[in-house]
């Protein structure tokens, strides 16, 4: 069980890195001959600039039909916690097992107990690739891009503080 310190130093390093990344300006084209920016590129996608929904976004129409890259947030902050991809739909991919939510119950339980903040919601871009293996590309980029700490791939850097107990 995390301290209400630890949880609070943990949340610090992340949203120092998130707080870069978003005052840092991405790479500009520098010549003629380099290919033209992607609507797709990890560089131009802010997930805080996204139409925030809450939690339970699965269950909402809009995003019942659609593949997508989504984030889920806690915008009390803010922290983008996590990044995916869906294979299916987003209700598709939320309605079966999925490690994340776990995590978020997790997040959200233990901040309850030390009554501290927090605004879980989800943001969408279903402007993405419509082939998987651009959509995992474009997702992976965004993981090392904003460092969300519930995907594994940060685990090294941020631990595992959420998973299961």
């Amino acid at each position: 069980m995390m301290s209400k310190e630890a949880l609070l130093k943990w949340k610090a390093r992340i949203f120092k890195h998130q707080q870069h990344t978003l005052n840092t300006k991405p790479p500009q084209q520098t010549s003629l001959f380099d290919p033209p920016r992607s609507h797709c590129d990890s560089d131009a996608i802010n997930p805080f600039e996204l139409k925030l929904h809450n939690a339970q976004f699965y269950r909402m129409k809009e995003h019942q039909e659609r593949i997508c890259i989504y984030f889920i947030i806690d915008n009390a902050l803010p922290l983008l916690l996590y990044v995916g991809e869906t294979l299916q739909t987003a209700k598709q991919r939320w309605n079966g097992t999925h490690d994340c939510k776990d995590y978020v119950m997790n997040y959200v339980e233990l901040h309850r107990k030390y009554g501290l903040e927090v605004k879980m919601c989800s943001a969408f871009w279903h402007d993405t690739p419509e082939n998987r293996t651009g959509r995992l590309k474009l997702e992976r980029e965004l993981i090392h891009r904003w460092q969300s700490p519930f995907n594994k791939e940060n685990w090294s850097k941020y631990g595992k503080p959420f998973g299961k107990i």
